[in-house]
């Protein structure tokens, strides 16, 4: 059949089908090789023959197809996906959309997905499976947040762990991004956690390494924020005498109520806070600091901490949390030196995207320090899901301390308002004449589907802050529908 003949056939044939099909046969036709598998197969799909012989066509390189069997799939319906109902407070969220919109460089280090993943003008590049990373639940989770890379070194030293880490890319305090660590006999470490560094298997780690320069944006996401719907509001806020405050669920970000949350106001002893998570993730906490007078001369005083004596830092950490020592507070700055303590706090904040908070001492007894109820409730997230032995000695509970407790901890007295309640994770309270009450809570609720998360309460410039803090929650119970639950 030559050229002309086929067209005419196609013609014929073609006039009767989809056009789909007939793009399909026609263009079999052209190519000078009879009817193609494609063409029969187009011809089968649309129903229009059962079954096609040599014979019709008189072509002897043309082959049978049986017809194909058309299968349909069952709809499947999906359910619709849940989405938010109220504003959301999701600073890291923001930071990496900001990054992928800017078309930007970057290294994300994502828990929920379990991957770093290197971003080249704001698409993904290199993607590897985290194989070690810190314990959320310990002293070395991993911090979340928006740093940098500072430095690199192929074959990086560890004095705390007395180990060697291959290719290690360091971003930030005492945290790297590695290959698997090894002892100087060249025996690997194989443990279920890192001390809160990144590792990644030595068959990965290269190429992240390699592609990883200086000053390269590091994004650290914790856990992934879910989507919650509530029910509508129906009745005004309470009236109470704090001039600042925010309720937000930690889980989806969710602001559940607010008022004046943007304003800057002193936020006094909720410092101790950032104190402690700075000092814990740039120090080892096996190590100690020697007491003196200067560091003592803070206003009032604490049962046991004296001039001269030896202090671990996780012990350090009872008095300050709890009684709100700022004699411990200063002690703490000890070991890095007190402008440096303070200054990384301050980095600390940026990290964060805490944009309304500066620090100017580790103690909040200076009026300047201050914050708003939203940066506060990012501050809360962040030591719930990367520092939660801080809030376990915020409610006295007893957690790794490197050591014996200098401090007889049954009687020191924890200042924090509710850590009898046992719905309460952990917080802290504050007060000071320029600040009046301050307090920063983390409670466990239930909705009425019989989902439990953690909400978290700030309040600022408070005249009567147990009482306020009682009213606000008692009225988001009421309209969300949830209860407090231990």
């Amino acid at each position: 059949m030559n050229t002309f003949e086929r067209l005419v056939f196609s013609f014929v044939i073609v006039s009767s089908l989809s056009a789909i099909t007939s793009v399909a046969l026609f263009s079999s036709m052209l190519s000078g090789e009879g009817l193609s598998k494609v063409g029969y197969t187009a011809l089968a799909l649309a129903g229009d023959i059962k079954q096609l012989k040599t014979s019709v066509l008189d072509s002897s390189d043309v082959k049978v197809y049986e017809p194909v069997e058309i299968v349909e799939e069952p709809v499947v319906v999906k359910e619709p996906e849940i989405e938010n109902n109220l504003p959301t407070w999701r600073p890291l969220t923001k930071a990496k959309e900001e990054l992928l919109s800017g078309h930007k460089d970057f290294l994300e280090v994502n828990f929920s997905a379990n991957k770093v993943i290197k971003y080249e003008q704001g698409k993904p590049f290199i993607e590897k499976t985290i194989l070690n990373s810190g314990d959320p639940q310990g002293w070395g989770g991993t911090p979340a947040g928006l740093y940098s890379v500072s430095g690199k070194n192929e074959k990086a030293f560890s004095v705390a762990a007395g180990a060697y880490m291959p290719n290690a890319i360091h971003f930030y305090g005492k945290y790297f991004i590695h290959g698997e660590p090894y002892y100087n006999s060249g025996e690997k470490i194989v443990a279920d956690f890192s001390g809160g560094c990144i590792q990644l298997a030595d068959g990965d780690i290269g190429s992240i390494f390699n592609v990883s320069s200086v000053g390269l944006p590091v994004l650290v996401l914790d856990s992934e924020y879910i989507n919650r719907h509530f029910n509508d509001v129906e009745s005004s806020l309470p009236k109470i005498t704090a001039k600042s405050f925010a309720v937000v669920d930690l889980e989806s970000g969710s602001v559940l109520a607010e008022k004046e949350a943007e304003t800057k106001r002193p936020m006094a002893s909720i410092t101790k806070l950032m104190t402690a998570v700075v000092v814990a993730e740039n120090i080892d906490l096996r190590k100690g600091v020697y007491a003196n007078d200067a560091m003592l001369d803070a206003y009032g005083a604490t049962a046991g901490l004296v001039s001269g004596g030896f202090y671990k830092i996780v012990e350090l950490f009872y008095p300050l949390l709890t009684e709100s020592s700022n004699d411990a507070a200063e002690v703490l700055t000890g070991f890095m030196g007190r402008d440096k303590t303070i200054s990384l706090m301050n980095k600390k904040a940026d990290h964060l995207f805490m944009e309304n908070t500066r620090f100017s001492d580790p103690s909040g007894f200076d009026e300047r320090n201050v914050s708003t109820a939203q940066d506060l409730t990012t501050l809360a997230r962040y030591v719930y899901y990367n520092r939660k032995p801080i809030l376990d000695i915020t409610k006295d509970k007893q957690v790794v301390t490197f050591g014996p407790i200098a401090f007889d901890t049954a009687v020191l007295d924890n200042k924090n308002e509710f850590e009898k309640d046992k719905s309460f994770v952990g917080g802290k309270t504050g007060y000071t004449d320029e600040a009046r009450n301050t307090g920063l809570f983390i409670f466990n609720v239930k909705n009425k589907d019989g989902e439990e998360f953690p909400i978290v309460v700030s309040v600022l410039a408070s005249e009567s802050l147990k009482q306020d803090t009682e009213k606000i929650l008692k009225w988001v119970e009421k309209e969300y529908e949830l209860e407090r639950v231990g």
